[in-house]
């Protein structure tokens, strides 16, 4: 059934990490050291979205009209601690470096094409301090055409299998397609990133079970090539957990279980600027997915937009002002290009949080 009511968890605020659990109200976000004792709930009537402001307890027990809303079950879903990705413990924000090994991606192209400089930006994201290296061999910036098989495996493999031996970091592979995503799985890929949440390859949704690795499913209107033309919506931060909703029902039908999926509600990818605030703004509704949250703005046109900075290269202070903007609303994950910087940003602000040095890492 089409769900027609949504909460989302607002007002969060810090729950300093060696505190008593009874010295506070309200609930845990995710895992995060977050909580919040108020929620917005959202009424969707056709085109019509009416939200409203609830303490904790009237989402509970008022009957919501149509009786779509499940508040139990979603603030299950939002509250509970997610589990390990990939042996990867999701209780603090965690850092995703990308590896662009194309000549084309919208900030790096071509910097880092080669194996030779593929591997080695690898290990330096690495020793900055990611969490995850995320490999991609095509570009799906706005206007990119797709890469054969041929090259994007061309492209990518020697750099897996380079990385894989020199570092203990996780590896992800940023592919659309069902045999680059077998072949980079068995050369010790440990993640999946599809931005077309396995709908790009009919083969995918397959692929990805049979590899039995954690998979983020991210959403886009649209192919690369046209999907900023026009994206439409009828409200696109209810839009965008309907879509993820579903492809989360999808992986779980072929079996690909919740405890290894991953959302993440595309920014850029089908949506003008006005979309990508709406989406930032209200990232607190994906936790009631009930999966990890990943957050990729980095250098992305949306801050240009934001800021008039038109060279990507010089986009890092807004990068780091979207993932710490992601943090404060629970985003267990962060993709981004300037790996030491957004974890030196992420350092400070846990530990401003939470009162504790302990939170470096």
């Amino acid at each position: 059934m089409q769900r027609t009511t949504y909460l989302r968890p607002i007002g969060l605020f810090p729950a300093p990490i060696e505190a008593d659990e009874d010295a506070f109200s309200g609930l845990p976000l995710a895992g995060q050291p977050l909580r919040f004792t108020t929620v917005e709930i959202a009424e969707r009537d056709g085109t019509r979205v009416r939200r409203r402001i609830v303490p904790l307890g009237d989402a509970v027990e008022r009957d919501w009209g149509r009786g779509t809303l499940d508040a139990a079950k979603d603030l299950e879903a939002i509250t509970s601690p997610r589990p390990r990705l990939a042996g990867l413990a999701l209780d603090r924000p965690r850092i995703m470096g990308i590896i662009n090994v194309t000549p084309d991606s919208f900030s790096d192209g071509g910097v880092h094409a080669s194996v030779e400089a593929g591997i080695a930006h690898g290990l330096q994201l690495a020793e900055e301090g990611a969490d995850i290296l995320d490999i991609g061999g095509e570009s799906t910036r706005p206007g990119a055409d797709c890469v054969p098989l041929d090259e994007e495996l061309k492209r990518v493999m020697p750099v897996i299998e380079g990385l894989r031996a020199r570092t203990d970091a996780l590896i992800s592979i940023d592919t659309r397609k069902a045999e680059v995503m077998r072949r980079a799985a068995a050369a010790g890929a440990d993640i999946l990133n599809d931005v077309s949440a396995l709908t790009h390859d009919a083969d995918a949704m397959r692929a990805a079970a049979e590899t039995g690795l954690p998979v983020i499913l991210m959403h886009a209107q649209g192919d690369p090539r046209t999907m900023n033309d026009n994206p439409q919506y009828s409200d696109v931060v209810l839009d965008v957990f309907d879509y993820l909703e579903a492809r989360i029902a999808a992986c779980e039908a072929a079996g690909i279980p919740r405890a290894k999926i991953v959302v993440d509600p595309g920014i850029g990818f089908g949506k003008h600027l006005h979309h990508n605030v709406a989406v930032m703004a209200a990232l607190s509704l994906y936790h009631a997915l009930g999966a990890p949250v990943l957050l990729g703005a980095s250098r992305k046109k949306l801050i240009d937009h934001i800021s008039d900075v038109p060279n990507p290269r010089d986009r890092v202070p807004g990068s780091i002002a979207a993932a710490l903007a992601g943090a404060a609303q629970g985003v267990q994950i962060v993709r981004v290009h300037d790996v030491a910087a957004t974890r030196q940003a992420l350092n400070v602000w846990r530990a401003a949080l939470t009162g504790s040095d302990r939170a470096l890492a």
